[in-house]
């Protein structure tokens, strides 16, 4: 059984080469973690603690002190100095605020926080034929028992807002939601909710039953096309600022000569093992 999620379709439609460096050759990179990730995770594990402290006990309240302090221990945590941070304008000290005012927005807007929550980072599985699946985790999985529909929250660090029409187009929780419907009933409604915390909005989708049928058949596509790459090609944008692989990319990296570069690219080489195995330093491939 062959195995797929999200995250790693989006990352071959980003760029093949990253795919490939990190799902094929497993390559350990430099730098882990962004502090966009780091505040991400921050935020995520702290609203995951809120909705099971209150699915543990429904008379609990929580305060917003309670939620600043979590968040302040999850943030210690796993923090390092020399974490990424791409725009440098910026330090950790204002990421860190930024979550403080994410949580404080979130707080305001939806305390008690009881609201019909099912289960906190849900792991689905779809699958779409016999040897292919999809796994992913669902932030949040809510059952609206007034409307008898099932809602599928994600939360949202990021600096920009898209558009309803972009979100309406959204792969991630629309799959999902088959997943969903497979476990409570095809004939059931389920809503996808997104909260960007940057913003303190809210953006709400759904799909029909054909979309997701016609979801299914792109997301298998996809995957055929993935498993019959052989040459994968960098693809530049402006996220390559924020890319663990940038140092050993030949479209930044120009002293990588032709034979190297070729290795890099080809599905069938790994040129860097050292990566896979150990913790010691990058292979100087340059010499």
């Amino acid at each position: 059984m062959v195995i797929y999620s999200h995250s790693k379709l989006s990352t071959f439609e980003q760029c093949p080469l990253k795919y490939k460096l990190r799902y094929i050759d497993k390559i350990k990179p430099e730098i882990e973690k962004t502090i966009e990730a780091h505040l991400g995770t921050s935020v995520h594990d702290t609203l995951e603690w809120v909705y099971n402290s209150i699915k543990e006990n429904s008379e609990r309240s929580i305060t917003l002190d309670e939620i600043i302090n979590h968040y302040i221990d999850i943030w210690k945590k796993d923090l390092t100095q020399d974490i990424l941070i791409v725009k440098k304008q910026l330090t950790q000290t204002d990421y860190f605020n930024k979550g403080i005012q994410f949580l404080a927005d979130y707080y305001q807007k939806h305390y008690p926080f009881k609201d019909g929550t099912i289960e906190c980072e849900k792991e689905i599985t779809i699958n779409l034929d016999e040897n292919t699946q999809i796994r992913g985790f669902i932030d949040r999985l809510v059952y609206d028992i007034e409307n008898n529909r099932y809602e599928i929250h994600d939360y949202k660090t990021a600096g920009t807002l898209p558009s309803q029409e972009k979100m309406d187009q959204d792969r991630q929780l629309a799959l999902y939601s088959i997943a969903i419907k497979e476990i409570y009933g095809e004939d059931k409604e389920v809503l996808l909710v997104w909260h960007y915390l940057a913003y303190n909005h809210k953006i709400i989708s759904k799909r029909t039953q054909e979309q997701l049928e016609d979801l299914k058949e792109e997301t298998k596509k996809l995957i055929r096309d993935i498993q019959n790459t052989r040459i994968f090609l960098p693809s530049k944008s402006i996220l390559c600022e924020w890319c663990e692989y940038k140092s050993i990319c030949p479209e930044w990296n120009f002293e990588i000569d032709s034979k190297i570069s070729e290795k890099i690219l080809s599905k069938k080489v790994n040129p860097f093992p050292e990566f896979n195995n150990n913790e010691k330093e990058k292979l100087d491939i340059w010499n």
